[in-house]
């Protein structure tokens, strides 16, 4: 265990007044104690004379001769409580004394108001519940350090009320994002986390091995064949809410382990999903956050209906000219070289459109914008378009100009699915996922299908930076 000079020093004297408490027969970590509520809720519900018992980490303490005020926080908010010599009696005011900053205690006493209009408990009783060997981050400043604040979350809660908002609010999202669903009748699904093939989805995936059965498997990068299959077998109305894993970079909007959302309604389609998606973001804003202006001051999203529907070549060419579908490839590298886009020389003419759209097209919609019929190229997975089968009857829903949420018109389509399939896999037949493919010859109803990145989402609606920001413990880069 390692320790700063200064942590060394306090922690030899908290261990001091740990054995000195121990000494008066007080254990230093104590038993379940059975309280009132919250302190949130117990400051809700203030009424004078109420005696409640309560629970929290002891933050300030202020000596006034044969009192103490002190502030006891439980996470979910503060109570300021008052101890005094002629209440608790000689012994247990002077085993107070001995408590740190950052110990857990009980109280048990009754509401009052001070003279200043503070509610404040009068303890007639504590209890020692947790003893605090190391100190809280200093009170006035915090925990600012941004990579200590990942790595120990813990304090980053303590210290700074406005990143556990943050994650009250992920929270409440998620549980709004339930119910808007279970209305609507879907059920709550499990699927594979581990995989003989890593499909649904074009990624790098993480590799391991099973013991067992001697093979390799793989953290799958995406539910989505998994949930079809059930379809198959008859669940019209399925959901997914879990983890996936993607063996790629670090960034601002990337985490190699982050939360999805899939949701799959047999005999439905791209448009059922647009329905779903804006029903759920909606209500997740106004019943969460309490307004549908989301997101940070420096750049704020409007949420109000109706949402923007636009093409993907319509965007393309706002960007970089009405004649770019026009351009041979040669053409079209220059014309990107004239907008200061890196390329690939390699590229194709769709892997370069999907880089201006991505470089030059993605990050300027900031309000919510379903982006429609996109390359079938890019979406192997979806039903083509009806008058254009080089294009998918998809939407990709971007905000604060960030790709949310894709939909699609699923594939159905065995014959097609394979084709698809063949040619992502560049003819390799052996990385083909037959399984799924059996399971689609048995005839796969028409459905609407998408996935929603939870972790984007949070951001957008809280205004988050990072999307370390909105996840408890992000994936960091381990200490040497």
């Amino acid at each position: 265990m390692e320790h700063g000079p200064h942590e060394d020093e306090f922690r030899r004297q908290r261990l001091a007044n740990l054995e000195a408490l121990k000494a008066r027969g007080i254990a230093p970590y104590g038993k379940a104690f059975p309280r009132d509520g919250r302190i949130a809720d117990l400051r809700a519900g203030f009424a004078e004379n109420r005696v409640v018992r309560m629970s929290g980490r002891l933050m300030t303490m202020r000596e006034m001769g044969k009192s103490i005020f002190a502030d006891v926080n439980d996470g979910s908010g503060r109570f300021q409580v008052y101890v005094r010599k002629n209440d608790l009696g000689d012994d247990a005011f002077s085993a107070f004394q001995l408590l740190d900053l950052g110990d857990v205690i009980g109280i048990e006493g009754e509401m009052f108001t001070t003279k200043m209009g503070e509610p404040t408990v009068k303890v007639n009783a504590w209890t020692l519940l947790s003893k605090s060997l190391l100190p809280l981050p200093e009170k006035w400043h915090g925990l600012q350090d941004v990579d200590t604040r990942y790595r120990k979350r813990y304090l980053d809660l303590i210290a700074n009320p406005e990143v556990r908002k943050v994650f009250d609010q992920r929270i409440a999202i998620v549980r709004e994002i339930r119910a808007c669903l279970h209305e609507r009748g879907f059920q709550e699904v499990e699927t594979p986390m581990m995989q003989p093939m890593a499909g649904g989805a074009a990624a790098n995936p993480f590799k391991t091995h099973y013991e067992a059965l001697n093979c390799d498997m793989f953290l799958r990068i995406a539910p989505e064949l998994y949930l079809k299959r059930l379809m198959v077998g008859g669940f019209d109305k399925v959901f997914e809410l879990n983890r996936n894993f993607r063996n790629e970079g670090l960034s601002r909007f990337h985490n190699p382990e982050f939360t999805m959302i899939e949701v799959y309604q047999a005999y439905g389609d791209m448009r059922t999903m647009m329905d779903i998606v804006q029903d759920m973001i909606l209500r997740s804003a106004r019943e969460v956050i309490g307004s549908l202006q989301v997101g940070a001051a420096d750049q704020p999203v409007n949420l109000t209906p109706p949402w923007r529907e636009v093409t993907y070549h319509e965007l393309v060419r706002e960007a970089i000219g009405e004649d770019w579908f026009d351009l041979d490839l040669t053409g079209a590298k220059a014309r990107a070289h004239e907008k200061h886009l890196h390329i690939d020389p390699a590229w194709t003419m769709t892997e370069l459109t999907q880089e201006v759209f991505e470089k030059l097209v993605e990050k300027t919609l900031i309000d919510p914008t379903f982006v429609t019929r996109l390359p079938a190229a890019l979406v192997p997975l979806a039903k083509p378009c009806d008058d254009d089968p080089s294009l998918v009857d998809v939407f990709e829903l971007v905000i604060g100009g960030r790709e949310i949420a894709p939909g699609y018109s699923e594939l159905n389509d065995p014959l097609i699915q394979r084709a698809r399939f063949l040619e992502q896999a560049g003819g390799d037949a052996a990385k083909i996922d037959e399984d799924f493919l059996t399971a689609l010859e048995h005839g796969m109803p028409p459905a609407g299908g998408m996935g929603v990145g939870i972790d984007r989402l949070v951001m957008v609606l809280t205004g988050a930076e990072s999307i370390r920001d909105v996840i408890l413990f992000p994936q960091l880069k381990p200490r040497t």
